[in-house]
């Protein structure tokens, strides 16, 4: 069958997108001058965030296809992230740089990141989340809820009682790329785990897709990124009956046209630092969102990020994972304790 006009000029667009893109990833070098230009104020409150000797620095770039669930471990001094798409986890090492499979086949994992007992807790696209416990054993913390298959838990945070929170959105069961294709059985709901009873609770209904989600550093709000609204968007709730329900659902902030979010993490001055990206070049990278959802921060990258987290001894280390890269950049303050 013969393609029209328009499906060639898209094609070819397409292919120059892919193919700058690509470029991008070959030609990028860390930065040989302080301080780093793609790491930019765009507010002047961000200013004292910037650390003027360091650079953003490249950790990995292979054969990974998008990668997700960033998280340390820092008894180990290691980094964990997810492959989707290749179905596997991968270990960073920080004192050889070494890379290796830390589980594969590992059911599409996608969030990732751990309990005040120092245990892995992953958000897998294989439709329910585990605990991965001390000994290596995994314990299913959910698959269902009322008797049906969960979507495609997505991200995943453990507050400081230890319950689990995390969202459930389609994306993984939509094709067979990063998970099996099946039907959803449920609404795209926001879940929260109780730790003792281990009863499930639907925390947030009104979100059209939920993906990515954090706490501020008193765990008063929980913000949590809409893929599906228009414009996309990151909303906040506030965390009332002893930290148990979310209400007063609002938004916190909207995307421009195109652009989007999606893993978020909270600093401990309360800032937002979410891997954003969009079509256009030149915004694929970390924003950083003041408490009052007010744009301060940009980390430029060469290629569009997923997730990220704070790690190292002091938690002053960025970590950012990409479609086939893995950067950081050691910034001036902390990511809140169990992000």
């Amino acid at each position: 069958m013969g393609l029209s006009k328009r499906q060639v000029i898209a094609g070819a667009g397409a292919f120059l997108l892919s193919a700058a893109a690509s470029r991008a990833r070959a030609d990028w070098r860390p930065s040989e001058r302080y301080p780093d230009s793609s790491v930019r104020a765009l507010d002047p409150a961000f200013s004292k965030y910037i650390v003027f000797f360091a650079a953003v620095e490249r950790l990995y770039q292979g054969d990974t296809r998008y990668t997700e669930g960033t998280v340390w471990f820092g008894d180990g001094r290691y980094l964990l992230w997810s492959d989707i798409p290749n179905n596997r986890i991968l270990k960073w090492e920080e004192e050889t740089g070494a890379i290796s499979i830390f589980r594969k086949p590992a059911n599409y994992a996608n969030g990732n990141t751990r309990d005040r007992q120092g245990r892995l807790i992953t958000a897998e696209h294989g439709r329910r989340v585990t605990r991965t416990e001390h000994d290596g054993t995994i314990t299913v913390l959910a698959d269902k809820f009322d008797g049906k298959l969960l979507n495609s838990p997505n991200d995943v945070v453990v507050a400081s009682d230890d319950s689990v929170w995390f969202t459930d959105p389609p994306f993984g069961i939509a094709g067979h790329y990063s998970g099996n294709k099946a039907k959803s059985e449920l609404p795209n709901n926001v879940y929260r785990l109780e730790p003792k009873s281990g009863r499930l609770t639907v925390a947030a209904s009104d979100v059209a897709a939920p993906n990515g989600l954090c706490f501020s550093p008193d765990e008063k709000i929980m913000y949590i990124v809409d893929s599906f609204s228009k414009p996309v968007s990151i909303r906040a709730y506030d965390v009332v009956d002893n930290g148990a329900k979310l209400a007063n659902g609002r938004i916190f902030f909207n995307c421009e046209a195109g652009e989007a979010p999606d893993g978020i993490r909270c600093d401990v001055d309360g800032n937002i630092w979410t891997a954003y990206g969009a079509a256009q070049e030149g915004v694929d990278g970390v924003l950083v969102l003041s408490p009052q959802g007010k744009r301060i921060g940009l980390i430029s990258l060469p290629e569009r990020p997923a997730n990220l987290c704070f790690g190292g001894p002091k938690r002053n280390r960025l970590f950012m994972a990409t479609g086939r890269g893995l950067y950081s950049l050691y910034v001036n303050t902390q990511g809140v304790a169990g992000g």
